[in-house]
């Protein structure tokens, strides 16, 4: 018999639309042999599936479930495919984990805490196993005066929304004057801030998972930009980024990025497919971590599917896998 997979996008932030993206590429390599896929799209006012015919059915949020022409429909897993909240920060996962469901990503505590990347920071950066760069926690109630914040920075720095992702509200700062302003388009958005040290070198990132008792690392993906940094117009408009799948890189850098990502992985007890970017700096060859990603993106030509098919393995198998891996 068919297992029911609930297909979660869309969310509550400015990556709505990338997470609507990112669904459709799942959607369509999910085995129709094994599983049943309905699709659900959570915003703040509704969660509704579409059904074939047209019809639009609420999700009964007691249990999540839906009612279709009178029979009852639960699942068996929870696909997760929201950026942003609440699919990425955790919770989302906790109503899941209260009503006993299986869902393909992280935990609500390792989400909320891998969300935030101060906190995150700060336990990777404990931890050792990789250079982390120095930054600052940033409070809109509790303002600090330029001369304050660089007695912790030094610039140039990235300022940038500690909770947002797809680099919105991003700005690389160079000069003292820039720092109050792009703080303000970060408090626009969110009501904390980071600042955090530039590292100039090669970007990387790579994804990594369990799936069949093994932790397996995905090829590692440069990322080229045209731009100054990899931000929102970097990441989703075509021609301006050349993502190299697998990267031109030694094999000893490849198999210190490929340890020290599955590494990670254990250490903040992920779940799920997760994608971890790096920064290999430019003189010293150190490698300095710059987040992980717990939702990353599943569009076409997004990282993790560019590299799933490097490794030599079908979209169809690798979702399978994730799916599967929940179950348990």
């Amino acid at each position: 018999m068919k297992k029911n997979i609930a297909l979660v996008a869309g969310g509550y932030s400015g990556e709505y639309a990338i997470s609507i993206k990112t669904a459709i590429t799942i959607e369509n390599n999910i085995d129709p042999a094994k599983y049943q896929v309905y699709k659900i799209i959570i915003d703040k006012t509704n969660w509704q599936h579409t059904t074939a015919s047209g019809a639009v059915i609420e999700v009964d949020r007691k249990d999540f479930s839906l009612e279709i022409e009178g029979a009852k429909i639960v699942f068996d897993a929870v696909f997760i495919a929201v950026h942003g909240t609440p699919g990425e920060d955790g919770k989302f996962q906790g109503y899941l984990e209260m009503l006993g469901l299986p869902f393909t990503s992280c935990g609500a505590i390792v989400s909320g805490l891998t969300f935030n990347k101060i906190f995150c920071n700060s336990v990777v950066a404990q931890s050792g196993l990789v250079h982390v760069a120095k930054s600052i926690h940033l409070f809109k109630e509790r303002t600090l005066t330029n001369e304050q914040i660089l007695q912790k920075v030094s610039l140039p720095v990235f300022v940038k929304p500690p909770e947002g992702g797809s680099s919105l509200a991003t700005t690389k700062v160079k000069t003292i004057e820039e720092l109050q302003p792009a703080l303000a388009a970060v408090y626009e958005i969110e009501s904390q801030a980071m600042a955090e040290e530039f590292v100039k070198g090669r970007e990387f990132s790579i994804g990594v998972y369990r799936a069949n008792n093994k932790l397996t690392a995905l090829p590692v993906t440069e990322i080229i930009s045209t731009k100054e940094f990899f931000d929102y117009e970097a990441k989703y408009t075509p021609g301006v980024t050349n993502e190299v799948t697998p990267a031109v890189l030694e094999e000893s850098f490849a198999q210190l990025m490929a340890d020290t990502a599955r590494k990670l992985y254990d250490l903040l007890n992920c779940k799920g497919i997760c994608r971890v970017d790096f920064i290999l700096e430019e003189q010293t060859n150190k490698l300095y971590f710059l987040e992980i990603n717990t939702i990353p993106g599943q569009s076409e030509n997004s990282i993790v599917p560019q590299q799933v098919r490097a490794m030599g393995k079908s979209l169809v198998e690798f979702y399978g896998e994730l799916i599967e891996e929940s179950l348990k």
